[in-house]
């Protein structure tokens, strides 16, 4: 699995800055999962609570509970 791992690694470099970007947010959420670290929602996920937010579609407590559901107890 290493060999596997250090081949994609090794191309990283090439990618484009968003995608490594991307790759950086997962890497340090599995991290995070093994560590037993605080989850950090991504980029996307933010936008997605304050684009909800901002529609008035979710009410206060279900935006209350999904930022509950992103912390680890």
């Amino acid at each position: 699995m290493m060999s596997k791992l250090k081949d994609v690694l090794d191309r990283v470099g090439t990618w484009p800055d968003e995608a490594q970007q991307e790759l950086a947010e997962v890497a340090l959420e599995i991290e995070a999962g093994f560590r037993g670290g605080d989850y950090h929602a991504t980029a996307d996920e933010l936008r997605a609570i304050d684009e909800a937010d901002a529609s008035s579609v979710a009410s206060d407590d279900d935006v209350k509970a999904a930022f509950r559901s992103f912390r680890r107890a």
